[in-house]
């Protein structure tokens, strides 16, 4: 019973999450950032603590630590032991006069957009201006972020920044690398296209979790319908602002029947 219980915990373990502090992706040579590994423990497989693998590439790095302080580029993951492998962070170390930073967390649309064109040292960059594709998109006086406050798909592309510095007299104009950017679809709308007209009496599959609406085929449970698509078998659909439990908003088109079971939580 034990051997199973552990196996079930084991298959149900997800990737821990690997995050950067600062959060950005490219540094200037000789700084440092710190990685941080927040996963899951399956304390009841080990009275002993468990340890934090770190992947710089294919290499096995020494810490064992929850958080180490890199300053080497290259692509890092973390590791809990019985958990997945994380997603990767892309780290670049430039020895450029500018850089431009780019968040390390995927962008989704409806989600602000936050550029930052730094200067060697964090020297006061002037006439600044920030690029997207080729063309001139914001202009600053002196150093300030480019914010795009809820990002589209269009706004994905290519980014880069020019300014002078005063080093000690002010500089001819210069130009960061180019940043690529990608603003992917938003979180809610990907959850909404996961979701599956099903027959009456099929499962209703969502993520991870199965509810069926029993034998009966019109018992309890709930089916879910799009765009106002109603079953010739199944009773009428009633437009909602959310569906109970779901924890998520589904958008104009998406509809629920309730049948007399709660959905419970939809993880």
């Amino acid at each position: 019973m034990w051997a199973l219980t552990a196996l079930l915990l084991l298959a149900t373990l997800e990737k821990p999450i690997l995050s950067l502090h600062p959060p950005w992706t490219t540094i200037f040579k000789g700084e440092r950032v710190t990685l941080k590994c927040d996963g899951y423990h399956p304390l009841l497989l080990e009275l002993r603590p468990i340890s934090t693998l770190w992947y710089l590439g294919h290499l096995l790095l020494p810490s064992h630590k929850k958080s180490i302080e890199v300053q080497t580029p290259g692509v890092y993951r973390c590791q809990t032991r019985g958990a997945p492998v994380s997603d990767p962070i892309h780290l670049s170390v430039s020895n450029d006069w500018l850089i431009l930073q780019v968040p390390y967390t995927p962008v989704f649309e409806g989600e602000p957009l936050v550029l930052r064109c730094r200067g060697w040292y964090d020297k006061v960059v002037y006439k600044l201006h920030y690029y997207h594709d080729g063309q001139a998109v914001r202009y600053f006086h002196s150093s300030a972020n480019y914010t795009v406050l809820q990002a589209r798909a269009s706004d994905s592309g290519r980014y880069q920044c020019s300014g002078t510095m005063r080093i000690p007299v002010e500089s001819a104009p210069m130009f960061s690398a180019k940043v690529a950017v990608t603003v992917q679809e938003a979180r809610h709308s990907a959850a909404v296209r996961v979701l599956q007209v099903q027959p009456c009496g099929a499962p209703l599959r969502l993520g991870r979790g199965v509810h069926s609406p029993g034998a009966g085929g019109r018992g309890a449970g709930i089916v879910l319908v799009r765009g106002g698509y109603r079953h010739p078998q199944c009773p009428e659909t009633q437009s909602v602002a959310a569906a109970p439990g779901a924890g998520f908003s589904p958008g104009p088109g998406l509809h629920y029947r309730p049948t007399g079971r709660s959905l419970g939580s939809w993880k």
